[in-house]
C-alpha cells in the first residue's frame, strides 16, 4: 500500500473544465479524443461507448483516460454516426449546454462531464500510463463528489475555485482507490509502481517535458538516461509499454492543444514551439490524432472537447 501512496503523492492534479449537456438529438461519434482525462456522469437517459456500445446508465460514471480515442453515442436510441467536423459545426442540433440547476428539472436526456489532469511528477498522465480502456464506475461517493464540483464550478461564492481544486484532487484519489479496491488493472498498476521508481526513467520524462521544442532523438535520450542509443528505446518501452517517440509525439500534441486553447500564437508558431519545424507536417499529424484541423480546434468553443 505504501507504493500506492507514493504514486498518489506524486500526482499533479489540475481541474480543467466541466459542462452539463442536454441531448437534443441522439448522435454517435467514432473519434472522441482529448488530451485530458474525462469523467462523464449520466443524469437521465444513457451514453454508449466502445465497439460493443456498452451502456452507461442513469447514475453511472464513465472514465475516459486522456489520449484514448473511442466511439461515444449520446442518447438511448440508435443514432447515426457523424464525423467530428459535422458534430462541431452542427453541435447545437445535437447537444446543448445547460446550467447545473437544470439537471434535476430537464425532461430531456442529459449528462455532465469534467476534464482534469493527473500527472505523475507533472510529466506522465497517470490513467493513460496504465494503458487501460475507458471503464464504468459505480460509486455513490464519487458521484457525490462530481455533483459538488459541478455545482461549485458555476458558483460565484467566495472560494469556489479553491473548493473545485481541492475536490478534484479528492476525486482523483477516490478513483484510484476504486481501481485498487475493485482489483482493476492490478498488473498495470504493479508495472507502473516499478517504473516510476526508476530515476533514469523519471529523468527522461522530465527532460522531454522541458525540451519539447528541441532534439529528442534516441541519441539525446540515451545521454539523459546514461544508456546506449541502441538500448534506450527498448528500455523505455520495456518499462512503459510504448516507444519513446510515440510518447514524445503525444506530449507535443498535448502542449499544442493547450497553446491553441490558451494563447493567440499562430499555428506555425505553436508547431515550432512543440518541436515541428515543418508546419504542414505538424498540421497533418494534428488532424490524424484529433480528427479535426488545428485551426478548427482553436476557433470552436466545443461542448465536449470533441
Amino acid at each position: 500500500m505504501e507504493d500506492y501512496n507514493k504514486i498518489i503523492e506524486s500526482l499533479g492534479i489540475k481541474y480543467n473544465k466541466s459542462k452539463n449537456i442536454k441531448i437534443i438529438q441522439a448522435v454517435s461519434n467514432d473519434n472522441y479524443y482529448d488530451v485530458e482525462n474525462t469523467i462523464f456522469i449520466v443524469h437521465l437517459g444513457e451514453l454508449r461507448y466502445g465497439a460493443d456500445k456498452q451502456k452507461v446508465k442513469k447514475g453511472e460514471i464513465l472514465l475516459v483516460p486522456g489520449g484514448k480515442s473511442i466511439s461515444i453515442s449520446y442518447g438511448n436510441v440508435e443514432a447515426s454516426t457523424v464525423t467530428k467536423d459535422k458534430l462541431i459545426s452542427r453541435k447545437e442540433s445535437f447537444l446543448q449546454s445547460i446550467d447545473y440547476a437544470e439537471i434535476a428539472t430537464s425532461s430531456q436526456e442529459n449528462f455532465s462531464y469534467i476534464t482534469f489532469e493527473a500527472k505523475v511528477f507533472d510529466s506522465v498522465n497517470f490513467f493513460a500510463s496504465l494503458d487501460i480502456p475507458p471503464f464504468i464506475i459505480k460509486s455513490r461517493k464519487i458521484s457525490d463528489l462530481i455533483y459538488i464540483i459541478l455545482e461549485e464550478s458555476e458558483s460565484e461564492a467566495a472560494g469556489h475555485e479553491r473548493i473545485v481544486k481541492a475536490l478534484t484532487e479528492y476525486l482523483v484519489v477516490e478513483i484510484t482507490r476504486y481501481i485498487i479496491d475493485n482489483q482493476l488493472f492490478v498488473e498495470k498498476l504493479a508495472t507502473n509502481i516499478t517504473y516510476f521508481k526508476d530515476p533514469r526513467l523519471i529523468d527522461i520524462f522530465t527532460f522531454i517535458k522541458e525540451n519539447l521544442q528541441g532534439d529528442l532523438s534516441n541519441k539525446v535520450l540515451s545521454n539523459v538516461a546514461n544508456v546506449s542509443e541502441d538500448y534506450v528505446g527498448q528500455y523505455f518501452k520495456m518499462l512503459t509499454g510504448i516507444n519513446p517517440q510515440d510518447y514524445i509525439e503525444y506530449q507535443r500534441m498535448e502542449m499544442a492543444v493547450n497553446l491553441l486553447r490558451t494563447s493567440k500564437k499562430s499555428i506555425r508558431e505553436i508547431g515550432k514551439e512543440v518541436g515541428y519545424k515543418d508546419t504542414a507536417y505538424f498540421c497533418r499529424r494534428f488532424k490524424m490524432m484529433f480528427g479535426i484541423p488545428a485551426g478548427k480546434m482553436r476557433r470552436r468553443e466545443s461542448l465536449m472537447n470533441i
